[in-house]
């Protein structure tokens, strides 16, 4: 298996050249999305322990239809304008929820740039509700 393995990255350099690019830049992609990624149990455990706050980054409407009892809701799009709202939450984790993780990496950045200690839930609320958790209204 090794040899054959060798033998077509010798007959096939720049299809192997790019993959290893992709790979580097996916690496790279995955490592800047900020925000370390937990699953709902870890989100439970530090929400139930008073460790952590859910930060729920889905337009209003979205929230309105369905959310992570004790969640704050500032959408993505305001939450650079209305971080000063989160000041009392400074010693725990903001724990960041979307509709499926596309706008919790760059929320936690932008909490991290202001000192917030932010992380992520896997999956966003889609993840939640896969994992048949409840959800208020």
């Amino acid at each position: 298996m090794p040899a054959q393995l060798l033998e077509f990255v010798l007959n096939h350099p720049l299809l192997c050249g790019a993959f290893t690019a992709l790979l580097l830049l996916l690496i790279v992609t995955e490592s800047r999305r900020g925000g370390k990624s937990l699953s709902s149990r870890e989100l439970t455990a530090l929400v139930n322990s008073e460790q952590g706050v859910v930060l729920d980054v889905r337009p209003d409407k979205d929230f309105a239809a369905g959310h992570i009892t004790g969640s704050v809701n500032i959408p993505y799009a305001a939450l650079a304008g209305r971080i000063g709202e989160l000041e009392k939450y400074k010693g725990k984790t903001l724990i960041v929820v979307d509709a499926a993780g596309q706008h919790a990496g760059s929320a936690c950045r932008t909490l991290h740039q202001a000192e917030h200690k932010a992380s992520r839930l896997a999956g966003g609320i889609g993840g939640w509700r896969a994992d048949s958790l409840p959800v208020v209204r």
